[in-house]
């Protein structure tokens, strides 16, 4: 009896009504006459606290439960031979090898991909797009295990887990870059797989209301651990889930409640906590606690006293019920309470013991994937309890260590055979071996006819979609050219003319997808409002303030553009999403996300590394770039580091460009590049908000400023004994511009003048370069191209950047000669770009000192003329490092 009900009768009264409703008129009216009687509660006063919390049982009674059509004992079998051979592979792997492995989580989730695989997930065809599946990244040995039973790999490839070297291994986790053809999305860093596939079903939705690709009825599916979940991007978008109503995402959260260490929630319980917040995000929640075993007990159940005590034990207990036995669980779970003992008195230990939970029962998991494939209007998540490291036994069975188990004695195995009646005899056990399904046998031919009836092998994936008509170098003519006299503008604004032009090209302008975190204005984007819309999958339900403005804010079912908000990640979710769209919908989508440079790889510098793996394909826009550029903004604002984020990512090829020109000869070569020519190379670019002129286009510079660096101008107006070259990269090029000016003229040096518009690649190409003389010795020496450009050059060389020391830094093994770098090392600051650059000593003057100082360095000149130059420009040579301040 509850000691709440101060009227048992009464509150059977009304048990009784509901249940009447219920049989009499479904639960939809049940549902409306509950509502209806807290709504008059809480309007005449009473205070109904709001619980997005049900009951710690399953959310579909068996009643109501969809049977699968599958034959379950010969989907028993297989599944149990892939559970074997995924725990081999890490076994065998380990046993000359230190390269470890993980057995735990994919023992607790054979089940829920085994369904997913057998009745649900529809793979790529001629007929169909088909689903999405983000795997969970330590799973992947199952993963390769069910393969390996399709015969889609090895037995060789399975022994060479996590032994890649000799270009017949698999990778650890999913890698797209590792395994082009297998995998399609990289999730092993925790929390980003949930992130990346909400806005992948977002992305399919625009890609369908816009008529670019057939997604209706597709589904994205994400798989994660309870664990993962405390990670802030796996919750972070869950609300863009339900209020983009994206019935086409489901999300599957494997609680073995076990992080890596430890319990998730040992003092809680993390199916009720998530239960909670995603039902209070908008999602429709489908617990699976339970397996078939428990409904007898359940539905003798009639006081809710089992109920109680299931939700009483808290995550710790369940952990250390799994750890033990049936007698234990006999004693400390259902001991608590005679009535509960009584319920249990005619089943055995082993009874008990066998009582399953629901992320093991296929039937509970096929359920609740019907449910949520049939769901409409909302996201769906299935929170599945199971076991971790399910089958290990005592090697690791519900045991704080199983997460870093590799290892298991023949003791473990064998129990591990028995317990899923494997063939393996006794003599053979230690072997390990892999278990094969025989051609012809009734396992083999069922996976083959569930493989057939889903549309095939879901693990393929596409390398190339048809390639796209990409405009020449003189559909930007106007940037080619000088902008003319008193005309000024910024490089933002020059990439804001290249984007206006593409969008309106006849062969590829639908493609182009513009996204930004809400910093249109910032970037001079604000007119393609009106011209492209902003994407809405409802339209615009309101009339913007602005209407009567000529760049409005437009919201438009076919709109083009994606503004993610204040959201840097997002952004970048959606630009990988519609960067590999080749792949994953077999058309090419050219996106381009410009986000301030500050907030770019620094922040999501994870997912960028993410987009590298899985051969994303567009270009990325560090807006507002450099750390003396952006006026009064600040420490954190101000970039002078983002191009060494870029140059960590291999596939990432960057660059600073200066003039419109160099812009645009930049990004015409990357959509060759990547959407002609399909490399799997992305763009990073930065651009500036700074206004001047801009000159036209040297003769023949295209060349240089893809491969990094051109000359820009020759010194020499005047003849001279005194030469130096001097490098600019972006804004701070003027700057160099200005010095070469002022060394021929008040100190008669002539000065080249070189506009680099990426160290990153002049670095990688001279490194190839440099490999190739260590391995060639034999062979004439080849010379990089910095030292190609440099080596008929006379003087030292002075390089000035917008960006820390070390970045100019990267090609000095290459320079011929003397080398002298100056860079924006420290904190970022407001103030005017001029004061700015005095204070980080990379202006006008610094440049002239450098050059000055190197000269004198080689016995040129008399270092008091260095010394007179420093008094010259009121420059105080005590004054402390810009990095200490």
């Amino acid at each position: 009896m509850d000691p709440m009900d101060i009227d048992p009768q009464e509150t059977q009264e009304w048990l009784d009504a509901l249940e009447t409703v219920l049989m009499n008129e479904g639960t939809e009216r049940a549902h409306f006459l509950l509502e209806k009687l807290v709504e008059k509660a809480r309007r005449s006063g009473a205070y109904l606290p709001y619980s997005a919390n049900t009951a710690y049982i399953n959310t579909i009674p068996p009643g109501k439960e969809e049977r699968s059509p599958g034959d379950h004992a010969l989907e028993h079998r297989i599944r149990s031979y892939i559970r074997w051979n995924a725990m081999a592979m890490v076994l065998r792997a380990n046993r000359h090898t230190n390269v470890g492995g993980h057995i735990a989580s994919f023992a607790s989730a054979a089940t829920l991909y085994d369904v997913g695989y057998n009745h649900f997930w529809r793979a790529a065809n001629e007929h169909q797009g088909g689903d999405l599946v983000y795997v969970q990244g330590h799973s992947a040995p199952g993963i390769y295990a069910r393969a390996f039973l399709l015969d889609e790999l090895t037995s060789d490839q399975l022994d060479n887990f996590r032994q890649e070297v000799g270009n017949n291994g698999l990778s650890s986790y999913p890698h797209p870059w590792l395994m082009p053809d297998f995998w399609q999305f990289p999730t092993v860093s925790m929390g980003l797989g949930p992130l990346m596939a909400i806005y992948q079903a977002r992305f399919m939705k625009y890609l369908g209301a816009r008529g670019l690709a057939q997604t209706e009825g597709r589904k994205v599916w994400a798989f994660m651990g309870d664990g993962e979940m405390d990670e802030p991007e796996s919750l972070g978008a869950i609300s863009l889930g339900a209020r983009e109503k994206l019935d086409n995402l489901i999300f599957v959260i494997n609680c073995n409640l076990q992080r890596l260490d430890g319990p998730v929630r040992g003092n809680g319980k993390i199916i009720q906590e998530m239960e909670s917040t995603f039902r209070g995000a908008g999602w429709n929640v489908i617990k699976v606690i339970w397996g078939s075993y428990w409904d007898p007990l359940l539905a003798k159940d009639t006081k809710g006293l089992l109920q109680q005590r299931m939700m009483e034990c808290v995550d710790g207990e369940y952990q250390t019920f799994k750890s033990r036995d049936g007698a234990y669980v006999r004693q400390h779970f259902f001991g608590k309470y005679p009535e509960l003992l009584e319920m249990v008195a005619n089943m055995s230990d082993d009874d008990i013991w066998r009582l399953n939970r629901g992320g093991h029962d296929p039937h509970k998991v096929y359920a609740a994937y019907s449910t949520a494939m049939k769901h409409t209007g909302q996201p769906t998540v299935i929170l599945a309890k199971t076991i971790k490291g399910y089958g290990m036994g005592e090697a690791g069975e519900a045991q704080n260590i199983t997460h870093q188990q590799k290892k298991m004695g023949t003791i473990s195995l064998k129990a591990f055979r028995n317990r899923f009646g494997l063939p393996v005899p006794d003599d053979k056990i230690d072997e390990i071996p892999y278990l094969k399904l025989e051609e012809g046998s009734p396992e083999y031919n069922y996976m083959r006819a569930r493989q057939q009836a889903m549309g095939g092998f879901i693990h393929h994936r596409r390398r190339k979609a048809a390639a796209l008509q990409i405009p020449p170098l003189s559909a930007f003519e106007t940037l080619l050219k000088a902008s003319g006299e008193g005309r000024e503008s910024s490089t933002t604004m020059a990439f804001v003319r290249i984007l206006n032009v593409l969008v309106k090209d006849k062969n590829i302008g639908k493609h182009v997808v513009p996204i930004v975190a809400d910093e249109s204005r910032t970037f001079g984007m604000e007119g393609m409002f009106r011209q492209l819309g902003i994407w809405s999958s409802v339209g615009q339900l309101y009339t913007p303030e602005d209407a009567d403005q000529l760049m409005y804010y437009k919201e438009d079912r076919n709109g083009q553009i994606l503004q993610e908000g204040i959201n840097e990640a997002g952004a970048m979710a959606s630009w990988m999403a519609a960067a590999t769209a080749y792949s994953t919908h077999g058309v090419q989508m050219i996106p381009f996300y410009i986000f301030y440079s500050m907030f770019g790889f620094q922040r999501i510098g994870d997912l960028a590394w993410a987009a590298g793996d899985m051969r994303c394909r567009g270009f990325l826009l560090g807006g507002t770039a450099g750390r003396t550029t952006l006026n009064g903004e600040g420490l954190q604002h101000e970039d002078g580091h983002s191009h060494l984020a870029a140059s960590t990512i291999p596939n990432c090829v960057s660059y600073d460009p200066t003039f419109a020109y160099e812009l645009a000869v930049i990004m015409q070569d990357g959509l060759r590049r990547m959407y002609q020519e399909q490399e799997d190379v992305y763009y990073y670019i930065t651009v500036m908000n700074e206004n001047y002129p801009h000159p036209e286009m040297p003769k023949g510079a295209e060349q240089g400023i893809l491969q990094g660096m051109y000359l820009f101008r020759s010194g020499g107006k005047q003849r001279s004994k005194l030469h130096v070259q001097l490098l600019g990269s972006g804004t701070i090029l003027r700057e160099v511009i200005a010095a070469a000016e002022i060394l021929e003229k008040d100190y008669k040096v002539s000065a080249d003048i070189w506009s680099v518009t990426s160290f990153n690649q002049l670095r990688r190409e001279a490194l190839a370069v440099s490999r190739y003389n260590l391995l060639h010795p034999d062979e004439p020496a080849r010379l990089s191209y910095v030292e190609t450009c440099l080596k008929d050059r006379e003087g030292p060389v002075i390089a000035s950047t917008d960006y820390m020391k070390i970045v100019a830094d990267q090609i000095r093994e290459f320079i011929p000669g003397r080398y002298f770098v100056l860079g924006t090392d420290g904190f970022g600051r407001s103030d005017t770009r001029e004061k700015l650059r005095q204070f980080f000593e990379v202006d006008r003057h610094y440049v002239v000192i450098a050059a000055l100082k190197a000269l004198a360095d080689e016995g040129k000149i008399p270092s008091s003329q260095v010394t007179k130059a420093i008094r010259t420009f009121a420059i105080d040579p005590d004054k402390p490092e810009p990095v200490k301040i």
